[in-house]
């Protein structure tokens, strides 16, 4: 009310008012005017309003917000792309398939954390409603003509994030790490600014349209101005996609912060941070792209190196995950550096697919968590096929869709970018990313291989099940039986190295070369204390719409990994609208 009486008090001024059209807007409109709503409800019942009230209300906005982005598909197709309200936002292709990419993670997202609220005693809408407005400033990024609405957006996404880590205040890990969140994530949100700032300086405009005309325009003699602003802004993005060196907060918040708000962070925070750097670099920035491409360039060839290698020494699957999402962000940034439409095409297709990826592992993992949402080290997923196949079996085709297993759209996804980067005559980047994505095959089928082949091992008798058992550095010995040690000591030290630091990088260390063996037998004795303690653990119940995010992710995964044409035309065609007319 009071905006409107601002704008007609303007009018009546004489004031020029930017004409608005909707239709643009409406996605994170919907977003966060049903996320107010919902708030506004729970605060006016007299008791905690119940999840599943929540849960079907967030799939019913998610879904509004969803069939409105398919509208504007539609309009873009029919009248082309354009921008809007002083070209302060624009509807193209690019913009409408990131909002569908983010609704349907909400949608997801919703379904998975159902389960997670109930088994944990959690009641309101709070968790909901910090998802939506977080949902919403990602899709804002993804439509920004201006760097002032990309800020906007940006904080709008980051604010509801470092809530959601520390939403489970049982844990004080999850307080831990939305501390270090908020803290990191507010210097990176100052540099952000400071370098809007510059960039204001060097071509007098905030508008993405306006410096890219200026730029193209303009011979600048001196542009250091120009390109420490530009710096400053891509260690902003750096740290929102989790690209190495400033990727310090990912493996501690990843693991600290509720299962769902993991994956829902994994796929929206991405998706937002690499939509804004794709328009920013691509639509203003690209008559300087010699200037910024050597900066991507190095910030993916650590992003693959860092995030494939330290992945291997992670006990707790949880960081095993958040340093795979650190190698998949080299990955996507391949498409970055290639600087092309095909590259940008890449990005889009590897961001889509990922999404499901990243969000079903996640929901299995909510599910494999146990009430407390704690215990995910890896030796709770040895024999998990012979307790629950099914949950087995998607598990293990979302983590071999990450490596790029054939017959999937992790696949497709690797392909795209390294082919954009060679094709754009990155060919060292290309081979260094085909190396790392080696590498992370390793601890991808390391999990699934325990989960099939370490279900015979230690049956209190200490059998010789398992073809494979699992080293404290993650590393796999082949067959054989494997006695464990009866020193009470040698225990008391296996089981305190094994759990110390709560599955920090702190794995168990190997003194000498021959202590692999022995490293393994460490663990082995851990499982065996824990069998004869209690028996081997039970089946985790599965939710039931926990159950049907997990089964639609996994079918994506496969359907479009066996039949990739449809969403490779997608990502296409996004970007062939990308640029605003």
């Amino acid at each position: 009310m009071i905006a409107l009486l601002a704008a007609a008090h303007a009018a009546a001024q004489g004031i020029p008012v930017p004409s608005i059209r909707w239709l643009a807007i409406l996605p994170p409109i919907i977003m966060i005017g049903g996320a107010v709503v919902l708030l506004g409800v729970a605060s006016l019942v007299s008791r905690p309003l119940r999840v599943p009230v929540s849960t079907i209300a967030t799939v019913v906005i998610s879904g509004g917000a969803l069939g409105v982005a398919l509208w504007q598909w539609s309009d873009v197709q029919n009248h082309g792309p354009h921008t809007y309200i002083k070209q302060a936002v624009v509807m193209d292709g690019f913009s409408v398939l990131v909002t569908m990419l983010v609704a349907i993670a909400m949608l997801l997202s919703a379904l998975v954390a159902d389960g997670y609220l109930r088994r944990e005693g959690v009641l309101g809408a709070e968790f909901h409603v910090l998802a939506m407005v977080s949902a919403s400033g990602a899709m804002l990024m993804a439509m920004a003509n201006d760097l002032i609405i990309v800020f906007l957006g940006l904080e709008i996404l980051s604010i509801a994030l470092y809530v959601l880590t520390a939403f489970n205040y049982r844990r004080a890990a999850s307080g831990e790490a939305a501390l270090k969140y908020f803290i990191l994530g507010g210097f990176s949100s100052a540099i952000f600014v400071y370098g809007i700032a510059l960039t204001y300086g060097a071509t007098g405009s905030t508008n993405l349209t306006q410096i890219a005309d200026f730029l193209s325009k303009n011979v600048v003699l001196s542009n250091g101005l120009l390109l420490a602003g530009l710096s400053l802004m891509l260690v902003g993005f750096a740290f929102k996609i989790a690209a190495v060196p400033f990727h310090m907060w990912t493996p501690d918040v990843y693991q600290g912060a509720p299962s769902p708000v993991t994956g829902f962070m994994s796929a929206v925070a991405k998706a937002g941070a690499f939509a804004a750097l794709l328009r920013v670099l691509f639509s203003s920035f690209g008559v300087v792209s010699t200037d910024w491409r050597p900066i991507v360039y190095g910030l993916a060839v650590l992003s693959l190196l860092l995030g494939a290698f330290v992945a291997l020494r992670q006990r707790d699957v949880k960081r095993m995950l958040a340093y795979s999402s650190i190698n998949h962000a080299g990955f996507i940034l391949l498409g970055v550096v290639a600087g092309t439409a095909r590259g940008a095409s890449a990005s889009l297709y590897y961001l889509f697919v990922y999404m499901f990826m990243a969000i079903g592992s996640f929901a299995v993992v909510t599910v494999l968590g146990r009430e407390g949402d704690a215990d995910h080290d890896l030796a709770r997923y040895r024999g998990l096929a012979g307790r629950q196949p099914v949950l087995a079996l998607a598990f293990a085709v979302l983590l071999l869709a990450q490596a790029g297993a054939p017959f999937t759209t992790g696949l497709w996804a690797k392909v795209q970018v390294v082919f954009a980067a060679v094709e754009a005559g990155a060919v060292p980047l290309g081979v260094i990313a085909m190396v790392s994505a080696a590498v992370a095959a390793y601890f991808y089928l390391r999990v699934a291989v325990l989960m099939y082949a370490g279900g015979g091992l230690g049956e209190a008798e200490g059998g010789t099940g398992g073809s494979a058992a699992l080293g404290a550095g993650g590393g796999m010995v082949g067959g054989g039986t494997i006695e464990a040690a009866t020193a009470p000591a040698a225990t008391t030290a296996a089981t305190g190295a094994a759990t110390s630091a709560d599955g920090s990088d702190e794995a168990l260390e190997w003194a000498t070369p021959g202590s692999a063996a022995g490293a393994v037998t460490t663990l082995n004795e851990q499982i065996l204390l824990t069998q004869e303690e209690g028996g081997a653990p039970e089946a985790a119940p599965v939710p039931v719409l926990g159950g049907v995010a997990i089964a639609l992710c996994t079918a994506v995964t496969v359907l479009f990994g066996v039949w990739p044409q449809p969403l490779i035309d997608f990502a296409n065609h996004a970007t062939l609208l990308f640029l605003p007319k």
